[in-house]
């Protein structure tokens, strides 16, 4: 059951693990283990109790490093721990499903990595095991919790731009544009899923609704551009890693992926995702239109905000906000505007949403919902490049 609030006011501990520590997990460790420094007066604080991890000696070497009590080989001892309340899952994409779903029948609150399995089955069967269970959940969804992101949907919600019309999500890196990088699980469709369209295409969706709601209709198309790639000794850890020489495999998934949609709102918007993208280091961001303004972001300069606000139409300047207090959760990191804030304090905000819901009952930030929208539509943009068709939500 949910604890309520110490009576003192202090913080509750919340007692937390993570399977899989790979780069991710190491990001949620640190997250959670953050979240007391940046919200010293919130509800809840985490106590990591244990890491998991196949890699032999990896779950060891960080439960060292990051001060947890246990270390395991195996996923299902964490389920099975008693002392944990609170999971949180970086494994590889075709294992989200069957982890996620053990940790929620165990009792267990869940945070999860995007995009929760490879279709939007495995995420709605993640999704009604937390409502089975009673438990909360947070997906991944790190992109919206940047402040300058949070100010756009302000802008964007009290008509400063007026009514959107048109807008562009992108989403282009080039961790795989390297034609030796090494055919790890995420080029194989039956554990990396629909390639891009899972990895950087989620994020592109879930912006696009929580900026500008639900999508109506799509028609998409996808590209493999690098058919094959080099097949890795042994063990890899990250996106970018080079095999290069050896036996080489068929890349399964997309590269690259692109769809136009229609929303509820009537708004017109185009998605773009590339895991390709030669010169592009996570070049992330959007721009919205409206009948009276835009509004542009980009992550790599993720406190500054592009604003055409005003009444000209024509010839409208473009001006700069830098963001500050006041916007999101900024005042818990920096204390002036144009301080800048990283990829990981978008994570420890993630992680003081999932415990303080853990601690108040009220879910805060991406949910197991959250994911299941997402990937209802990215499931969609697959079907919309088999038929070559639009395709209605």
């Amino acid at each position: 059951m949910t604890e309520s609030i110490r009576q003192d006011g202090t913080p509750r501990p919340v007692r937390v693990a993570v399977i899989g520590m790979g780069w991710m997990g190491r990001v949620h460790a640190q997250a959670y283990a953050r979240v007391s420094h940046h919200y010293p007066e919130g509800p809840a604080r985490a106590v990591l109790v244990a890491l998991a991890d196949d890699v032999s000696g990896r779950a060891a070497q960080f439960a060292e490093q990051f001060g947890a009590e246990r270390a395991y080989t195996d996923w299902r001892e964490v389920v099975a721990d008693p002392a944990v309340e609170a999971v949180s899952v970086t494994a590889p994409n075709f294992l989200h499903r069957e982890i996620g779903t053990a940790v929620l029948a165990a009792g267990k609150h869940l945070w999860i990595e995007k995009p929760v399995g490879l279709t939007a089955d495995d995420a709605r069967a993640v999704a009604d095991a937390a409502t089975a269970a009673g438990r909360m959940t947070a997906v991944g969804f790190n992109y919206r919790n940047a402040p300058a992101v949070r100010a756009a949907r302000d802008l964007i919600a009290d008509g400063a731009i007026g009514a959107v019309t048109h807008a562009r999500f992108r989403f282009f890196s080039d961790y795989a544009a390297h034609p030796d990088g090494a055919l790890t699980w995420r080029y194989q469709r039956d554990r990396g899923g629909n390639g891009v369209l899972g990895d950087l295409g989620s994020h592109g969706v879930d912006l696009v609704r929580h900026l500008l709601g639900d999508i109506d209709a799509l028609v998409a198309d996808s590209a493999v551009f690098i058919p094959e790639r080099a097949v890795p000794a042994g063990a890899t850890s990250g996106h970018q890693r080079v095999a290069a020489g050896g036996a080489r495999g068929r890349v399964e998934n997309d590269d690259y992926a692109a769809a136009q949609l229609r929303l509820a709102s009537g708004a017109r918007c185009v998605v773009e995702a590339s895991r390709v993208a030669v010169g592009e280091q996570n070049s992330y961001g959007f721009e919205v239109h409206g009948t009276s303004g835009m509004v542009r972001w980009d992550y790599r300069r993720m406190g500054e905000l592009e604003t055409s606000l005003g009444s000209a139409y024509q010839d409208q300047s473009v001006s700069t906000v830098y963001i500050g207090p006041g916007s999101g959760d900024f005042a818990a990191f920096q204390p002036g505007a144009a301080n800048p804030m990283s990829y990981d304090d978008l994570k420890v905000i993630e992680a003081q949403c999932f415990l303080r819901s853990i601690v108040t009952g009220v879910p805060e930030g991406a949910t197991a919902a959250d994911a299941v929208y997402s990937a209802r539509v990215v499931d969609a943009m697959t079907e919309s490049v088999a038929a070559g068709r639009w395709v209605s939500l």
